[in-house]
Order: C-alpha cells, then sequence, then structure tokens
C-alpha cells in the first residue's frame, strides 16, 4: 500500500478533526457558560471555520486524495477503505451546497439557537418563527441539492440514519403505534393511583449535583474523560474518545428529571468513550448513527435505570444524600414513582411507554413541514392539536409545546424518529443480552460494566466502521416494533 497515500489520508485527517474540535468546543461554550450576546459573534467565528472546513472537504487537495484512495481500493486495508467511502459521502453532500449558502446557514443555526432559548424563556413563539422557518427552509433546499429527485424529507432522514427513509418511518411508527395505544392506556390506568409526592418536593439541587456525581460512577464513566455540565436542554458533545462532555438541568421539585438525563447522556458518553483506540481520532472515531446513539442512551435511561434492580442498587445511596426526605420509600415504592405511566407534555419527562408517542408527533410535523403543507407559523396550532389526538391533554403554552427542544432551532430536521427506533433497538438488544448472562443480577449487585462490556464488544469500538442497519442487524437481526412492544407490556401491564 502506498505509504505516502497513507500520509495524506492522516494530514487530512488531522485537520478535518481539528476544525470540528475548535467548533464543537465553541458550541459547547454557547450552550453553557458563555454570555447570551455572545452568540452574534460566535456565530460570525463559527461560520469563518465552517468555511475553512467546507474548503478543505471540497477543495482541489481532498478530491485528489479521494481520487487516489478510490484508485487503490484494492490495495487497502479495510479501515482505509471505510475511511475512503466516508470521505466519498461527506464530499458529495458538501459539494453539492453552494459554500456562501452553507456558511450563511452555519450563522443562522447559532442565531437561532440563542433565539430559541429567550423565546422558550419568555414564552414568546412569535419570536422564534422566522427563525425556525429559516430552519426548515434550510433544510430542504439542501436535501434538494443533495438529491434532486428524492424526497426531501427521506433525505433528512438518511443524513442521520444511513438507509432510513420516511416509507421505513411510516411502516415502523404504524406497527408501534397499534401496540402502545393500547399498552398506553392500561399502563396509565395501572399506575393511577401511584402517589409522585414523595419525589416532587423540594430536594436542594446541590444535594441532586452529589447524586448525579454518584450516578456517572455507577454507570461507569470515566471522569478523566467525562465532564459534567448544565445547560437548558440537556445534550452530549463528544470531542473524542478522551474528552465527552454531557449536561443536565436541576428542577428544584424534580430530582428524576436530573437523574435520569445524567443517566441518558451517559449512555451517549459511554458509547464515545468505548470507540476502540485504533480508530479514534479520525473521521471513524465517533458513534455511527444517530439511532445507534439513542440507543445507548434509552438503553441506560430506561431499560436499565428504569429497572427495580437499579432502584434497589441506588436507592440507598439516594436516602443517605437526601435523608430525611425518602426515609419513608421502599424500593418496590421508588421503583413504582419512577416508572408512572401519564400522559405528559414534555418530552424528556415522559414515561417510557408514552414517550414514543411524544416522537410520532414529531414526526408528522416534520414531514408536513418539509413538504410545505406546513409553514412555521402553523406549528403551535398542529402541535397543540397533535397533543390532544394522541395524548389526550392539552397543551397550556408554547413554552410547554413547540418551544420545549432544540433540536429544530439547530437545525437536526430528521433526528427525532431517531429517539423512537434507538428505543426499539434497546429491547433487541436486551433480548440478546439475556441469553448470555442475567442482565437484571448484574445491575443488581452494581455490575453495570458487565452490560457496558457487551455493548463496547458488538458496538462501541466499531466507531463509524460499519453502517448502522448492518451493524444493528448483524447484532439482533432485523428492526421489530413488536419487541420492543412486548417488552413493554411485560414491564408495564
Amino acid at each position: 500500500m502506498n505509504e505516502k497515500l497513507l500520509e495524506r489520508l492522516e494530514a487530512y485527517e488531522k485537520t478535518c478533526f481539528a476544525l470540528g474540535h475548535a467548533m464543537g468546543i465553541l458550541s459547547y461554550d454557547g450552550n453553557t457558560s458563555a454570555p447570551p450576546k455572545s452568540a452574534i459573534v460566535r456565530g460570525e467565528t463559527m461560520g469563518e471555520l465552517s468555511r475553512m472546513s467546507y474548503e478543505l472537504t471540497t477543495g482541489p487537495e481532498a478530491v485528489k486524495l479521494l481520487e487516489d484512495l478510490e484508485a487503490a481500493k484494492d490495495t487497502l486495508d479495510p479501515v482505509t477503505r471505510r475511511k475512503a467511502v466516508l470521505m466519498r459521502r461527506i464530499f458529495d453532500e458538501t459539494d453539492c451546497i453552494p459554500v456562501d449558502e452553507y456558511v450563511e446557514y452555519v450563522k443562522q443555526r447559532e442565531e437561532s439557537e440563542h433565539v430559541w432559548k429567550t423565546a422558550k424563556q419568555t414564552n414568546d413563539f412569535k419570536l422564534f418563527e422566522p427563525y425556525l422557518q429559516k430552519m426548515f427552509d434550510y433544510a430542504r433546499k439542501f436535501a434538494l441539492y443533495r438529491a434532486p429527485d428524492k424526497d426531501p424529507y427521506t433525505t433528512q432522514l438518511d443524513s442521520f440514519e444511513k438507509g432510513l427513509t420516511a416509507e421505513k418511518c411510516d411502516k415502523f411508527f404504524g406497527d408501534l403505534k397499534k401496540r402502545l395505544v393500547p399498552i398506553a392506556a392500561k399502563a396509565a390506568e395501572k399506575s393511577a393511583d401511584i402517589d409522585v409526592g414523595p419525589i416532587s418536593v423540594p430536594f436542594p439541587v446541590e444535594k441532586q449535583k452529589l447524586l448525579s456525581d454518584y450516578l456517572m460512577d455507577v454507570i461507569g464513566l470515566d471522569k478523566e474523560r467525562c465532564a459534567l455540565g448544565e445547560t437548558e436542554h440537556p445534550f452530549t458533545t463528544d470531542f473524542s474518545k478522551y474528552d465527552v462532555r454531557i449536561t443536565t438541568h436541576y428542577y428544584e421539585t424534580m430530582p428524576a428529571a436530573s437523574m435520569y438525563s445524567v443517566i441518558h447522556e451517559g449512555g451517549h458518553a459511554l458509547y464515545e468513550l468505548g470507540i476502540g483506540d485504533d480508530i479514534a481520532l479520525g473521521m471513524l472515531g465517533s458513534g455511527v448513527s444517530m439511532a445507534i446513539h439513542e440507543s445507548q442512551s434509552r438503553f441506560y435511561e430506561n431499560i436499565v435505570g428504569r429497572s427495580e434492580a437499579f432502584c434497589e442498587l441506588v436507592l440507598p445511596k439516594m436516602k443517605e444524600i437526601f435523608s430525611p426526605l425518602l426515609d419513608g420509600v421502599d424500593v418496590k415504592t421508588f421503583w413504582k414513582m419512577v416508572t408512572k405511566v401519564q400522559p405528559s407534555l414534555v418530552r424528556t419527562e415522559a414515561d417510557e411507554v408514552t414517550y414514543c408517542l411524544h416522537i410520532m408527533i414529531r414526526y408528522e410535523l416534520e414531514k408536513k413541514m418539509m413538504s410545505g403543507e406546513l409553514k412555521a407559523g402553523d406549528l403551535p396550532g398542529e402541535w397543540n392539536r397533535l397533543y390532544k389526538e394522541y395524548l389526550g391533554i392539552d397543551v397550556p403554552s408554547d413554552k410547554e409545546g413547540v418551544l420545549q427542544d432544540v433540536h429544530w432551532s439547530e437545525g437536526l430536521i430528521g433526528y427525532f424518529p431517531s429517539y423512537a427506533i434507538g428505543s426499539a433497538y434497546g429491547a433487541q438488544y436486551l433480548k440478546e443480552m439475556g441469553k448470555e448472562f442475567d442482565v437484571w443480577e448484574a445491575v443488581r449487585s452494581g455490575n453495570i460494566a458487565k452490560i457496558s462490556a457487551w455493548l463496547e464488544n458488538k458496538i462501541w469500538r466499531h466507531g463509524k466502521m460499519i453502517d448502522p442497519c448492518e451493524l444493528f442487524e448483524s447484532i439482533c437481526g432485523p428492526l421489530d416494533a413488536n419487541v420492543f412492544a412486548d417488552y413493554l407490556e411485560q414491564k408495564y401491564i
């Protein structure tokens, strides 16, 4: 194999990584500690960095490198051959977009996120409306640049989950909804009398932070490589397997919200921290797709974290931290409180059963926005209508409705289905994992590392080496909404 060719590829990857690292740090800072008025300057800087990234990806040196890699593909080792495949995808997705439009989009995205924060805090949808419309307009325009003859929404879905289409989503959600609606109704009726009062009183935020620190240890996060911050909407940023940042949001009277956001974001972090050393710091050195990523976070949050075995593991420490607030609560009662099924307004606080109904609502709205059937100004009314139809609840304000999620302000249109697909993936992991060892005994005994080792071997270490559908099917076979529904039915009915 041509050593000079590999040296050129390595140099290209190093520069790409450095630019991505710089933009990631800026984005993380903007979402955590940066002052509000820094958004405009940050947007300009992000725009220029994105221009540099665009030119690096599509410039003559990159084109020549890509051509040489493709010409030599039969002599390349599997890792280098895979890098050439991904490099071609990135080039094709980028080169079709005019550079000035791409840079302007990045600037608009930074400003959009800043305006969204203000709009949510002040319950002012009209403030955010023009920015939201621009994000959807950009998504549609860029999708049509990339695939003029394809449904723009399918192109967006594919950008987050390779091979995913609106047709596949329609089938998955259709199959799931048939099972989920009756399960949700029965589970809500069964848990109607559960009193969540003991976890709805004021829990000091400083003590909630102690719980977060403990939970990071319980699930096995390496604090030398992973840090926890605070933000309006919890998220995870991975700069590399050596630097992963997770965030949470503390509510004094909802300690379970921060507890489960730490576990959820911790699942994302474990994935990135488990990338193989041999592919770290290059184009293969991160999670392969958003549904595979969400399958990790949802697995730790719900399948592990909302199991009776996990409650048995962590409740003694919680009683110690929050004494005397939980003194009278036993394991069974605590587990029932954190698994109570009840239709709710906010997706991130939804129970495990009704959660996917929240995703279905966003999926329907995204499809209609991308087709032009809806405009941004129509979204509050449609959002409220669908919440009544799907969950049977009235939305009292846009802050608790259409403004609750950060994703659209960031241009992440087509991302939401990943949450539901990832949840379903998790149920199939559990089924396969259970064939090899007693999952609940591992959780009960605090041996979460055994679960993590299984996931690391099957998923994490591969990074982007294998496309998501192929990776998942190699472990679990085809995606089956009924396996997820069976898991929910067994747990909640």
